[in-house]
């Protein structure tokens, strides 16, 4: 398990080795005996949890016919050149979404561990952990490989590439504006590029539609801290920028408290000091983190938190692990979570 600060690469690894079902928003948590809300809530308002939208990739209306071979550029500088996409296997979870989303789903013959939504979740696991299995991903001789530069272990990937799979290794998505270019680098090397412009259109569109929704403020954004936490871990780290949650929250008409308070990293060890000095009117977290904590009522013995506005009052937002930071064709559903959330919560 990872140390108390991960570097950017080893965090993102381990959100994407995460596969709870999609929880937009949890609520409620720490009731008493009777079932009833303690009265702190979790991105909504009154207790009242939001209903649960489903955890499924939605294809494109027209199914694509793939024109190959096509040749692409991998991330790791290598030429790529994809005969067929009759056998894909992608190895993260985003990437299944992205194959699934363009209505090439029906090619796809196995998942990693993290493609949770409910088109895949009858394929077989490649993954050990958050590890591939080469062995298993030759066993089902496929056509083509993607992957990400967090794929690993290195051998297993080079092991692929001996066999003389076609590998492609695209760079992670950390921003709103990665979504893009990572959904046509996908379309290219599948040999749809016309369903890749029509789902990247769709994603900005759908992104832009929520992002007007985003309540007037007088002048003064919310301040939200991105928390992850891995309480059997003892792992606590407070977001910064680069973390992946700060195009997220600033695109929800927000502010990256961490960013904000001066750190200069991803991601950096909680401490009381660090916390207060943030500020947050509302902290984010992720609902399997939440939960390695003890909830809500956990969540608040964490060094700092109880100090801050975002603790005094309660305010938190969960989102599911596996979705927070796909970036893909349903980071709309996961900003919309975020701005119904945050601004209800603090009243914008």
């Amino acid at each position: 398990m990872a140390g108390p600060s991960p570097t950017a690469r080893q965090a993102r690894a381990l959100f994407l080795a995460l596969t709870l079902v999609l929880l937009p928003v949890l609520a409620g948590c720490g009731g008493g005996k009777d079932g009833a809300s303690t009265g702190k809530t979790a991105g909504t308002a009154a207790g009242q949890p939001s209903a649960a939208a489903a955890d499924r990739a939605e294809p494109l209306a027209s199914v694509p016919t793939p024109q190959l071979p096509a040749t692409v550029r991998s991330a790791d500088g290598r030429q790529v050149t994809v005969e067929s996409a009759d056998r894909i296997v992608p190895l993260t979870g985003a990437l299944s979404e992205i194959v699934f989303s363009l209505g090439l789903g029906r090619n796809v013959v196995a998942r990693d561990i993290t493609a949770t939504f409910e088109q895949a979740k009858d394929l077989p696991v490649i993954t050990r952990a958050h590890d591939v299995s080469a062995e298993g991903v030759l066993s089902l001789h496929p056509t083509l490989v993607l992957a990400d530069t967090s794929t690993g272990p290195a051998d297993a990937v080079q092991q692929i590439r001996d066999a003389g799979i076609p590998l492609l290794v695209l760079d992670p998505a950390v921003r709103i504006d990665d979504i893009g270019p990572r959904i046509t680098a996908v379309a290219a090397a599948l040999g749809v590029p016309d369903a890749g412009t029509e789902l990247r259109e769709r994603t900005a569109d759908r992104i832009s539609a929520v992002q007007r929704t985003v309540p007037a403020t007088d002048g003064r954004k919310p301040r939200v801290a991105f928390l992850y936490l891995r309480g059997t871990a003892s792992v606590y780290l407070l977001g910064g920028p680069g973390s992946g949650a700060d195009s997220l929250i600033e695109a929800a008409g927000s502010v990256d408290a961490g960013k904000a308070s001066g750190l200069h990293k991803d991601f950096t060890p909680i401490t009381s000091e660090a916390l207060v000095k943030a500020a947050p009117d509302v902290i984010l977290v992720m609902t399997k983190g939440l939960e390695s904590v003890g909830g809500l009522d956990g969540l608040e013995k964490v060094p700092g938190v109880a100090q801050t506005p975002a603790g005094l009052d309660h305010r938190v937002v969960a989102i599911d692990d596996g979705v927070l930071l796909n970036f893909g064709p349903r980071t709309d559903e996961v900003l919309r979570q975020l701005v119904d959330g945050i601004h209800r919560q603090v009243g914008g």
